[in-house]
């Protein structure tokens, strides 16, 4: 599965709130700047995070947007599942089922299964990582970028 820019950049908007809105709401304009993102698609992405209870929001002079709870409570998975509106790597890896409505096989299929268990093992792994992880371990992570 290739992430869409929509998990990207939208994980670096949810890092930019994480260190930037402790005192105030960070406004988009401010945000898109830093980041380097188009103002419209930020746009985009904050009503999906609004929606989902992730972000809160504020208009006016002094408006501008934070994070909605704790960075701990936060994983790189939930964003990711918000933004791509999917929780697997393929179509039919989301059925509980087997019966396949998206390819031309049927019944039970040994592809489905393997597409099936790189979710779960993709989707485990960025559950266990929150902002909170990424905001106070960001030297372990780029140190380790470079090996």
């Amino acid at each position: 599965m290739r992430l869409t820019t929509k998990s990207r950049y939208g994980l670096r908007l949810m890092l930019d709130l994480a260190f930037n809105a402790k005192n105030a709401p960070v406004s988009l304009n401010d945000l898109a700047m830093r980041q380097k993102i188009s103002l419209k698609y930020l746009e985009k992405l904050v009503r999906k995070l609004k929606a989902a209870g992730l972000i809160k929001s504020w208009r006016g002079a002094h408006g501008g947007h934070e994070l909605a709870c704790g960075l701990d409570r936060i994983s790189v998975g939930e964003i990711v599942r918000v933004l791509e509106e999917q929780s697997a790597i393929t179509a039919c890896a989301e059925r509980l089922d087997y019966e396949c409505v998206f390819c031309r096989g049927a019944g039970d299929c040994l592809a489905h299964h393997v597409w099936s268990e790189a979710s779960k093992a993709m989707f485990a792994y960025l559950d266990e990582i929150t902002l909170d992880t990424l905001v106070n371990r960001q030297d372990d992570f780029m140190r380790n970028r470079d090996k």
